[in-house]
């Protein structure tokens, strides 16, 4: 006789709420909500010019996962930060769906025999695949947007990889289980009434105390309390009502400089001493050769504002400030790139460490006419926190890309070497 306080005997799992309905709700607003995840994930990885190696690109391995490539665009300005908010909120929302569905499922992950046909071991591989993935890329992406690197190795690689082992198992999922999903959810709307039968239905239930809706107004009341206390990061005003997530580390003050930042300039090791404009020069290399450039000389150029937002990885995002500074093609031109379109720039920031201490920027970005090295933000120079004496800013890029404590621009064609080849 099997023991029934075994979690592998179905007698195990009293809950009346676990049933092919429940499941295939879930699975179904999985199938929506993980989609646009993962292809809002592939935008952003794209946005971070990974064929700029090795530069930016921290998956240098990736083969044909990188199929889909492309030099990311200026315009919208504000296109980053609408894909990477989707992603990094809708990633919030979807935990409580996505622990529900997991509790829904969970007495298959005990079943025994594993398996007893091909398509069962097939579907018995997949919903492995499926949990450890979902778990793992859930896990890591709250842990960037809450700045712990808790995890060994580079989010970005672990992410990257993480996000297509999941996605495969759960291509695989849905092909195998979908035909049972939509029968389940047309017999449940036909025959509503009808006592429901599957393998995560249990035999011997325990009397019920809420109903198969009532769960789902439970789970989507937590998603809605995690989206109000989430979204607020994407907008200036609404940030204090963020309370559920991370507003950075560090706090802006007020005034000009008062919008988001993640990390302040003590604490990524710059010191007073070298941003102080009697010491502090710009390195620009190009045809022309290196010259090093002074603040002022900086601003004795001809200055431009561009009104633009900052979106980070980690999913907030700014209103728009209004900065000023040399246009990146003219610093292009000053380095000796004077006919045809401008180049690729390497830029290298005072910053100690880190695996952006150097971005680097496509030719596109380099050539629009809102891409500055910023000298001042809202009617003021820079403050430290902000980049003084020097930043990028870049329509459309990643908050990463846009690299404060500039002190090297090297222009030049970086997909083959990932230095400036002039």
């Amino acid at each position: 006789m099997r023991d029934h306080r075994l979690p592998t005997t179905p007698a195990f799992w009293r809950s009346p709420l676990r049933g092919p309905w429940l499941t295939s709700v879930l699975g179904t607003v999985l199938l929506v909500g993980i989609t646009v995840m993962f292809v809002t994930g592939l935008l952003s990885y794209a946005a971070y010019n990974p064929d700029l190696a090795p530069v930016n690109d921290q998956t240098p391995d990736k083969g044909l996962l990188g199929f889909y490539l492309f030099s990311w665009p200026t315009d919208p300005p504000w296109l980053y930060r609408l894909t990477q908010g989707v992603h990094v909120t809708l990633g919030i929302v979807l935990v409580p769906v996505l622990l529900a569905k997991l509790w829904s499922v969970v007495p298959k992950l005990f079943e025994t025999p594993p398996a007893r046909t091909l398509s069962r071991a097939l579907e018995r591989l997949s919903v492995l695949l499926l949990v450890g993935g979902a778990l793992f890329v859930f896990l890591t992406g709250i842990l960037n947007i809450q700045l712990d690197y808790l995890f060994p190795g580079d989010f970005y690689r672990l992410h990257f990889y993480g996000a297509w082992v999941f996605m495969s198992a759960f291509v695989l999922h849905v092909v195998l289980r979908a035909p049972a999903a939509v029968r389940a959810l047309r017999r449940r709307r036909d025959r509503p009434d009808e006592p429901e039968e599957g393998d995560t239905v249990a035999p011997s239930p325990d009397p019920p105390t809420a109903s198969r809706r009532g769960a789902l107004w439970f789970v989507g009341g937590g998603s809605l309390l995690l989206f109000l206390t989430t979204v607020g990061r994407n907008f200036d005003s609404l940030r204090p009502t963020a309370l559920l997530a991370p507003h950075g580390h560090a706090e802006p003050g007020d005034g000009p400089g008062g919008f988001q930042i993640n990390k302040t300039a003590a604490e990524v090791g710059i010191r007073p001493a070298e941003t102080r404009d009697e010491v502090w020069r710009l390195t620009l290399t190009g045809p022309a050769g290196t010259r090093r450039l002074t603040r002022a000389e900086l601003l004795a150029m001809e200055q431009h504002t561009a009104e633009l937002p900052i979106a980070c990885v980690e999913g907030w995002s700014t209103s728009n400030q209004r900065w000023r500074g040399v246009r990146l093609r003219d610093l292009a031109a000053l380095a000796g790139h004077t006919t045809g379109p401008p180049p690729d720039v390497l830029v290298e920031s005072l910053q100690r460490g880190g695996a952006f201490r150097s971005a680097a920027l496509r030719g596109n970005q380099v050539a629009d006419h809102r891409s500055l090295l910023a000298l001042a933000v809202n009617g003021a120079p820079l403050t430290a926190d902000h980049g003084y004496p020097a930043r990028v800013i870049v329509p459309a890029a990643p908050g990463v890309l846009n690299t404060k404590w500039v002190e090297r621009m090297t222009f030049g064609d970086l997909s083959r070497t990932g230095r400036g080849d002039s």
